[in-house]
């Protein structure tokens, strides 16, 4: 038999399903489509620069930075994860400096990253509000949802 997970352990029924945060995974969007650009990006440099620069630098770095995009996504519901977010944005910003059009794919990407917290931070708390006034609806009228009995 399968390893059971934690929420499948806990999970009893009739307990409501714990909500996603829309931030959160509108921040995880940006950081694999950002991971995806930065390991294209790594090629294109790696075929531009390669009698420049150290193939495996550049093989290392980009490869690198793909997999702390993706790895980020882990940790984006902790207090320090939008930071470390932020950071990654200003990294890939900052792959200008190898490659000149990274400097504007970097700064779409950061307007991206803004509006995608902005937006979500917006849903969540619009869902929020939707789940108190519910929740106040079915405690106000609980008695009349009751199945009736002939």
């Amino acid at each position: 038999m399968a390893k059971m997970t934690k929420a499948q352990r806990e999970w009893r029924p009739g307990m409501p399903k714990k909500r996603r945060s829309t931030k959160v995974m509108f921040a995880s969007t940006v950081l694999l489509l950002e991971a995806f650009v930065a390991f294209f990006g790594t090629l294109a440099v790696f075929g531009l620069k390669r009698g420049e620069v150290d193939p495996g630098i550049i093989l290392g770095v980009g490869i690198a930075l793909s997999v702390v995009l993706v790895l980020a996504c882990a940790v984006l519901s902790k207090p320090w994860g939008i930071a470390l977010g932020w950071g990654l944005q200003l990294v890939l910003i900052l792959t200008g400096l190898a490659e000149p059009m990274m400097f504007i794919v970097g700064i779409l990407f950061a307007i991206c990253w803004w509006y995608g917290l902005r937006a979500g931070m917006r849903i969540d708390r619009e869902v929020a509000q939707r789940d108190r006034e519910q929740a106040e609806w079915d405690a106000a009228h609980s008695d009349e949802a009751g199945p009736q009995t002939p």
